[in-house]
């Protein structure tokens, strides 16, 4: 999906959401903020070593998760996903609404003996939830 002046939405639900630390990548690119949204009732979210979330898309036992949209240049978008932690890449995210956008994703392997922070709802809830 994209916004009339060409620009990629992209799904974000961890580190690169605004006033969190990665969030100057979108930044830099100059992405524009969009929207908070959240997904349709179909992900889970681990902690990747409190530092960083990750989604994945599950067949049973997700629920929506928090995340905001942005409206990313074409020729930045290459330059975000390259500066992501490894184990993360993009695919397609179903929204609440029924839209697909593009967005960050865990593999597999990453969430492996980490701990499932699905029930937070999304990274600001755990991050909030785990800091006091």
């Amino acid at each position: 999906m994209k916004d009339d002046r060409g620009n990629i939405y992209l799904a974000v639900n961890g580190t690169l959401m605004q006033g969190l630390e990665l969030n100057s990548n979108l930044l830099n690119v100059g992405a524009t903020f969009v929207q908070e949204t959240e997904t349709a009732p179909i992900y889970r979210l681990w902690s990747i070593d409190d530092r960083h979330p990750a989604m994945m898309r599950v067949a049973e036992g997700g629920r929506a998760i928090a995340l905001e949209i942005w409206a990313v240049p074409p020729a930045g978008l290459a330059n975000v996903l390259m500066q992501e932690p490894a184990g993360l890449a993009i695919g397609k995210v179903l929204l609440n609404n029924g839209e697909t956008v593009l967005g960050v994703l865990g593999e597999p392997f990453l969430c492996e003996d980490q701990r499932e922070i699905t029930q937070w709802g999304g990274w600001r809830a755990y991050i909030a939830n785990s800091s006091s």
